[in-house]
C-alpha cells in the first residue's frame, strides 16, 4: 500500500534528452530550484542569471553551495541550459524541460477542477516479470504509481481512470515480461474475503494529508487577501504551496467521489491551493524581477508569474 509522502513520484524521461528530478518526501534543493524556475519562466524560457537563482533559493533556506549544486545537476540532467557573458553565467529551461513542465503544470492545476464523471469501471494492469528483473519491477511499479495506479494484489494494479495516451505510452515502454490490461467493473461477493479496488489506497492517510495541507495554508488567506505577504515571503510561500500540492494527483488519482467518505476534502484543498498560488502571483513576480535586476543590466521581460488559469491553458513555450 502506498503511504502518502513516503513514496517517490517518478517523472518520465523525455526521449532520453532530459531527466527531471524525482519528487521525494520533503523538498530537495533540486526540486525547489525546478519549481522556482518553472513558476516564472516555463512558458517563456526567460534567462535567469545564476546568481539570481542562488539568491532566490537562499531566501527559501537553501545554502549557496546547495543552490549551485542544484543548478549544476539540473544542467547535467538536461533540464537547464546555460550561456556566459564574461564571468557571469545565466540559465534557462531547455525546450524539452519547458514543454514537460508546462504539460505537468496543466495536469496539476487541472486536478479536481472538473465534475466527477466516473463510469464505474476500473483499469487493471496485471504483470509478470522474471525473478531476476528486480530493477525492471521497481521501475514498473514506480511508473504505475505515477500514472495513478495502486497495488491491489502482488502483480495486479488498479486505477479508476480510463486508458489514455499517457498511460498507454508509459506501459508500452516496458518490453520485458508479460502484461495484460483490462477495463472492468468490480463484483461485490459480499464475503469476508472480498476486497474492494478502493482498498489499494490508504484513504484515511490521504485524507489526513489533505487536512494537514488545509491546516497549513488556510490561516494565510486573510493576509494574502489583504496584500500583507510580499517580497521573498510571497515567492517562498508560492513555491512551497506548489511543491506540496503537486503530490495530490498521485496520492488521490481522482478516486471516485461517491466511494469516498462524506466531506472528502479534495475540492476544498484545490480551492485553497488556487487562492494561495494565484493570490501571491503579482507580489512574487515583482520580487523575482527585483532580485534578477540586481544581477542583470536588463532583466528578461519574459519573467512572469503564471496563474492556474495560465497553466490550465497549457500554452506552448516561446
Amino acid at each position: 500500500m502506498v503511504i502518502p509522502y513516503e513514496m517517490e513520484e517518478i517523472v518520465s524521461d523525455l526521449a532520453g534528452s532530459v531527466r527531471l528530478p524525482r519528487r521525494q518526501a520533503g523538498s530537495s534543493p533540486q526540486g525547489m530550484a525546478m519549481t522556482l524556475i518553472a513558476d516564472y519562466t516555463a512558458r517563456t524560457r526567460a534567462w535567469l542569471p545564476s546568481a539570481s537563482i542562488v539568491a532566490l533559493l537562499g531566501e527559501t533556506g537553501v545554502s549557496t553551495a546547495g543552490a549551485r549544486t542544484a543548478i549544476s545537476r539540473l544542467a547535467r540532467r538536461g533540464v537547464l541550459e546555460s550561456c556566459r557573458e564574461g564571468r557571469h553565467s545565466s540559465y534557462r529551461l531547455t525546450q524539452a524541460a519547458a514543454d514537460e513542465l508546462v504539460s505537468g503544470g496543466a495536469w496539476i492545476v487541472g486536478f479536481a477542477a472538473g465534475l466527477d464523471s466516473w463510469d464505474g469501471c476500473w483499469t487493471l494492469v496485471a504483470f509478470s516479470l522474471p525473478q531476476e528483473a528486480n530493477g525492471h519491477r521497481r521501475a514498473l511499479r514506480d511508473q504505475l504509481r505515477w500514472l495513478g495506479f495502486a497495488s491491489l494484489f502482488d502483480g495486479l494494479w488498479v486505477s479508476p481512470d480510463a486508458l489514455n495516451p499517457t498511460v498507454e505510452n508509459g506501459l508500452r515502454a516496458f518490453g520485458i515480461g508479460a502484461m495484460s490490461v483490462f477495463r472492468a467493473r468490480h463484483v461485490d461477493l459480499a464475503s469476508t474475503s472480498n476486497r474492494s479496488p478502493l482498498e489499494a489506497w490508504d484513504v484515511a492517510a490521504i485524507a489526513q494529508q489533505y487536512e494537514t495541507f488545509i491546516q497549513r495554508w488556510e490561516p494565510l488567506l486573510p493576509r494574502i487577501r489583504a496584500g500583507r505577504i510580499t517580497g521573498a515571503q510571497a515567492v517562498g510561500t508560492r513555491t512551497e504551496v506548489m511543491d506540496t500540492y503537486r503530490r495530490f494527483p498521485v496520492l488521490d488519482p481522482h478516486l471516485p467521489i461517491h466511494l469516498m467518505p462524506p466531506g472528502w476534502p479534495r475540492a476544498r484543498a484545490r480551492e485553497l491551493f488556487v487562492s494561495v498560488y494565484d493570490g501571491l502571483a503579482e507580489p512574487a513576480q515583482e520580487h523575482v524581477r527585483a532580485v534578477v535586476a540586481r544581477f542583470a543590466d536588463s532583466p528578461d521581460p519574459g519573467i512572469r508569474a503564471h496563474t492556474t488559469r495560465d497553466l490550465s491553458a497549457g500554452a506552448g513555450t516561446a
